[in-house]
């Protein structure tokens, strides 16, 4: 064991203040000049992150804090991202679990927190944020007692420590009403509470690739904890394959330390520490490094499977190649195919029609993620609506995944929820009232859980919030009305006019503004009866003598609806697309030829 060295994650659900908490924590150990400029949350180093105010890799960064070096890894709190968070608890000895105030355990809390009991690991709790209003530390703190007895906690484990505090301020304390100082009750809990890490110095060289990195330097590099004996520059080595237990012959190039928000390169790193290492041109995660071809690949523990299914499509639309340079079925194929690589709570097949390939993941915003980042490289594609993965029962009986989903309301919009709730044949199973709004809990399948944040959000008026978790496969619920509204299609390819779009917003609500290339089959509005309507939205007003082309035209238009991507793949129907492009989002039929389209609809094929 190395005594110098604690290895931690810091989990919580999704907004709880990981992020910022690991800003004070590197803040503190020094890492940042005294007259330093930080921006906020500077773990988050994705574009997406920043924009969404989220983490989406687990990242990892080390702080010096006296003698000891506390390595941190900094994991997604949204449970679409839970395999980043699975793979995380493998490098590390214990988890800062992080839990606000004032709403104390989430959804995702309960599921972090199962991850990280089933590996053993010593749990140290943060109340964070109590300086919000309204906040509750004291009840907080029993919620997450009740939670660990729930999840049966073993008793050194149900013995956390608990300290309190504010992230963003910069202080935590031992005992609610102490001096608001700094971050040492934080950082000596951490060096009391978690063990140094479990590992063999006097044992050849062996580590478990837990996460990849990528440098344009040096290509792969494998990031885990050395579990035995150093890794050394110029060291041969061997990879073994966790997927066949083909070893290769590979030499250590470079030995990255994680310090600070970057890496600095070491001669050597010992036993317990969490490191990074290059010079192989192939290493997947979950293969182990090892010094000899004779030991043996360290066990991997499996990722929860993926639960939703969806059709990346090459673009077949009219407007194809005007905005992506990327629009092959092979340049699609290798970007999937190297994503594989990267993420592995994703699964990709090949399906049995060209261009068309199909991709399982743990939810929509995941996927979402991976199309918005595409977009940015360059690529246009299409994305089907998500369907749920279904598997037999012992009896040959039909399966589907259930999930428990909580969603908090202002107390006047319980009724509309629990309408929604019974349309999508959800069962209520608690139901709970907060200080200024109410908590239904629910089972509702995966698949009537698709689109239902849009549901929220529209019910009401932006002010609900909606998390839910993977509950279990269950039998088959039958057919669920997740759309109850229609769409209104372009019949006519070329630019909308103000004077067009005035005529058909009377039908319903547009998706589009005067000015817009549409095509054939492209979705412009969205009709209120459960049936597709056809319009041309690219009329042009007929000129006369006596108007002018400008009189009257657009003085009552609607602004357009823009729906986000992942707004986007959650509302359209099995019959239709999202064109993605670097530029644009567009719904569209599959099918885009009127005549073909309802053809199809007759046979029973749309």
């Amino acid at each position: 064991m190395n005594q110098n060295i604690r290895n931690i994650a810091i989990i919580a659900h999704v907004d709880h203040g990981k992020t910022t908490l690991v800003d004070k924590l590197l803040k503190e150990g020094g890492v940042f000049r005294a007259n330093q400029q930080v921006e906020e949350r500077a773990m988050d180093s994705m574009d997406l992150e920043k924009e969404k105010g989220i983490t989406i890799k687990a990242k990892n960064t080390s702080v010096h804090w006296g003698d000891k070096i506390v390595n941190i890894v900094d994991t997604p709190g949204h449970a679409d991202f839970g395999g980043e968070v699975e793979r995380a608890l493998r490098m590390v000895d214990g988890v800062l679990l992080v839990i606000d105030a004032y709403d104390g355990p989430q959804a995702q809390t309960r599921f972090v927190l199962r991850k990280a009991l089933a590996h053993g690991l010593k749990v140290v709790l943060v109340i964070n944020k109590i300086d919000r209003e309204n906040a509750e530390p004291a009840k907080m703190y029993d919620k997450v007692l009740e939670l660990l007895m729930e999840l049966n906690a073993t008793e050194e484990q149900f013995d956390a420590p608990v300290v309190y505090g504010s992230g963003r301020d910069g202080y935590m304390m031992y005992h609610l009403g102490e001096e608001k100082k700094n971050m040492t009750p934080l950082f000596q809990t951490i060096l009391d509470h978690v063990p140094p890490p479990f590992a063999k110095p006097s044992e050849p060289f062996h580590m478990l690739v837990s996460n990849i990195d990528w440098s344009d330097y040096v290509g792969r590099i494998a990031v885990g904890k050395i579990l035995g004996g150093e890794a050394k520059i110029g060291e041969t080595v061997f990879v073994i394959r966790h997927t066949d237990g083909k070893k290769v012959r590979a030499k250590i190039t470079k030995v990255f330390e994680f310090t600070g928000l970057g890496q600095r390169e070491v001669e050597t790193a010992v036993a317990g520490n969490i490191v990074g290492l290059s010079g192989f041109e192939d290493v997947d995660i979950g293969d182990t490094l090892s010094a000899s071809e004779e030991q043996h690949a360290l066990p991997f523990t499996q990722i929860d499977p993926p639960t939703l299914e969806m059709q990346f499509c090459v673009n077949d639309g009219p407007l194809v190649g005007r905005e992506g340079k990327l629009v092959t079925s092979r340049q699609l194929r290798e970007r999937l195919m190297r994503e594989l690589k990267l993420n592995v709570s994703i699964q990709i097949e090949d399906s049995d029609k060209a261009g068309v390939f199909n991709v399982k993941a743990r939810g929509a915003m995941q996927v979402a993620v991976l199309v918005e980042t595409m977009r940015r490289e360059g690529f246009e594609l299409l994305v089907s609506r998500p369907t749920v993965i279904e598997k037999r029962g012992p009896e040959g009986e039909r399966q589907e995944p259930y999930e428990t989903v909580w969603i908090e309301v202002p107390d006047e919009c319980v009724g509309a929820i629990m309408s929604n709730l019974a349309n999508r044949k959800g069962v209520l199973t608690n139901m709970e009232k907060l200080p200024h709004t109410t908590m239904i809990e629910a089972s509702i399948t995966t698949r009537g859980l698709i689109g239902m944040e849009i549901d929220v959000v529209n019910a009401t008026s932006g002010r609900g919030v909606l998390s839910h978790l993977f509950k279990e496969y269950g039998p088959y619920a039958g057919e669920v009305l997740t759309r109850i509204t229609g769409t209104i299609i372009a019949t006519e390819a070329g630019t909308t006019t103000g004077y067009a779009l005035e005529m058909v917003q009377e039908r319903g609500k547009m998706f589009v503004g005067p000015g817009e290339e549409v095509y054939e089959g492209m979705i412009v509005g969205e009709n209120p009866r459960n049936e597709d309507i056809a319009c041309n939205a690219v009329r042009a007003k007929a000129l006369t003598n006596f108007r002018s082309q400008g009189s009257g035209v657009a003085t009552g238009l609607t602004p357009a609806a823009k729906l986000s991507l992942e707004r986007a793949i959650e509302y359209i129907a099995a019959d239709e697309f999202v064109e993605v492009t670097p530029k644009n989002l567009r719904l569209r039929k599959r099918i885009l030829n009127n005549g073909a389209r309802q053809k199809a609809s007759k046979s029973g094929k749309a």
